[in-house]
């Protein structure tokens, strides 16, 4: 069965519900442009062949660039990665919220549990999240590929670079990188005890994505994560060092100005996620260095708090 037959038994299969709220990869509609232009191209590259055999591919302009397809076609795709990547960040900040619950939401779910199977819903609605990203992920990669061997360039591997500059590209987002366990069934993690930890994600269409759990800047297996804006991994006392910001302030107090230590990035602060998953996942997997952490984390806290109260303290009685 070939993709566009694939996606479109997804989008009417048992998650049509879903989908009907959420934004996905009108691909069919960007197939039929990229197939106008084809048969377009393929007129001019016959007449051109009449008056100039000697002609070839790579010196063939329409080929480079297509003003009209790159119109309808990038502009489209844009949007729709945009919403999908907001749609999707918008469902799991909400499954989160659920899942790790405290108060009188956590009584209220546990009372809600004696009536209906919570755990397992979340579960359900955990895969749908999933399959909804790696099925508008694979259709992006698809029709980016189909775009280039149409014109013959690299302009759909050069959007996909765009994509993942204005971090928009799917597969790369925070909030899928640490935010599913084990429960899902889809997260591993191996070597967690040594000195090259890794998560592995197995994604639907035999997927897979791995991503070092080392931190960059203590170069130890992360505690208390956080993945800035660009996706790289940090634990929350290294990140809140690296922005010159106190622990207790947090990650998202950093000036807008602060850089990611690794790419340099600026303003990867603001919307950095907290991996509430993965750090209870490591929690469960390595208890003796969790609690080795915590104890030091705790204690630079409360040394960064006296300071903090003490310059506060200074400033108001003059000195």
């Amino acid at each position: 069965m070939k993709f566009g037959e694939t996606f479109t038994e997804y989008l009417h299969g048992e998650e049509e519900w879903f989908l009907e709220k959420c934004r996905y990869v009108e691909y069919k509609k960007l197939k039929k442009v990229l197939k106008k232009c084809k048969t377009c191209n393929s007129k001019r590259s016959d007449d051109e062949h009449m008056i100039s055999s000697a002609t070839s591919l790579s010196d063939s302009c329409q080929y480079q660039s297509c003003p009209w397809c790159d119109q309808m076609f990038f502009e489209e795709l844009m949007k729709e990665a945009s919403d999908i990547a907001g749609c999707f960040k918008s469902r799991v900040r909400h499954l989160l919220h659920l899942h790790v619950a405290t108060g009188m939401q956590r009584y209220m779910m546990r009372l809600r549990r004696c009536f209906t199977d919570e755990k397992q819903a979340l579960i359900h609605e955990g895969h749908i999240l999933i399959q909804y990203i790696t099925m508008n992920a694979i259709a992006i990669r698809k029709i980016l590929k189909k775009y280039d061997k149409v014109h013959g360039s690299e302009n759909g591997k050069n959007f996909k670079l765009k994509m993942r500059a204005e971090r928009i590209e799917l597969l790369h987002s925070p909030w899928l990188i640490g935010n599913f366990k084990n429960s899902f069934g889809c997260v591993s993690c191996e070597n967690i005890n040594e000195d090259q930890p890794v998560m592995k994600l197995m994604l639907p269409n035999s997927i897979e994505l791995e991503f070092d759990l080392v931190c960059a800047i203590c170069l130890e297996t992360v505690f208390n994560p956080y993945a800035l804006k660009c996706g790289h991994i940090f634990c929350k006392a290294c990140a809140c060092s690296s922005a010159s910001v106190m622990i207790f302030q947090g990650v998202k107090a950093a000036p807008q100005c602060s850089k990611c230590p690794i790419c340099r990035e600026v303003g990867v602060y603001a919307e950095a996620v907290h991996m509430i998953e993965l750090h209870l996942l490591l929690k469960i997997r390595s208890k003796e260095y969790w609690k080795e952490r915590m104890m030091g984390e705790r204690s630079e806290m409360v040394k960064q708090s006296k300071m903090f109260w003490n310059e506060q303290t200074m400033q108001m009685i003059g000195f």
